[in-house]
């Protein structure tokens, strides 16, 4: 996984509740059995059409955004079934951290294991950023180290993560990467 302290990305603004894993990556590309390729059929039945025709009516295929790295969505983001490949498709796109105002708890869990930063905000500071990400570009830096997100203006706000998640991220440590840091004691039982 990938390490990540600190990431200054453009925004997408999803101005929706209650996006399923089957809306984020639906369910007929669950084939692959690698983790990247996903990608390209993230969010596919509000991208494109019937006959695979890119919808202009998307935000997200608008050339302004072809580079957002910083989701913001909605309540409940990533509910339904419990899929990896969610997270999986949003990374593979090029997004890193996920802004909400809440996450399901699988889909949370996942997005962390995953070195997506889901961070859960206010709705009101989110509303802003929604506004203005739709009018024009808008940047946020997220600190994970210091928990702070900066957007243009230069303003401030604080956010929580967990301290173990936290220092997962930071140091890019998956749950592999975790039971290795004790290999001398693996090592230790296993020539016992």
């Amino acid at each position: 996984m990938e390490a990540i302290t600190k990431h200054t990305g453009l925004v997408y603004p999803l101005n929706r509740t209650n996006v399923d894993t089957d809306q984020i990556i639906p369910k007929q590309f669950l084939k692959r059995i690698e983790r990247t390729g996903f990608g390209q059929f993230l969010f596919y039945h509000w991208r494109f059409d019937n006959e695979g025709n890119v919808r202009t009516d998307f935000g997200l295929n608008n050339k302004v955004y072809q580079d957002a790295s910083v989701l913001l969505a909605g309540e409940n983001f990533g509910c339904g079934s419990s899929r990896e490949h969610a997270p999986w498709a949003l990374l593979d796109y090029g997004f890193r951290v996920i802004i909400a105002p809440s996450f399901a708890d699988i889909f949370y869990n996942n997005a962390l294991k995953n070195g997506i930063v889901p961070i859960q905000m206010e709705y009101k500071q989110l509303e802003e950023w929604m506004q203005q990400a739709e009018e024009s570009k808008l940047t946020l830096t997220i600190d994970l180290e210091s928990q702070y997100i900066t957007d243009s203006d230069q303003k401030k706000i604080h956010f929580d993560i967990p301290a173990y998640h936290k220092q997962k991220l930071v140091n890019g440590w998956d749950e592999i990467a975790l039971t290795l840091q004790h290999q001398d004691k693996i090592d230790a039982f296993e020539n016992a």
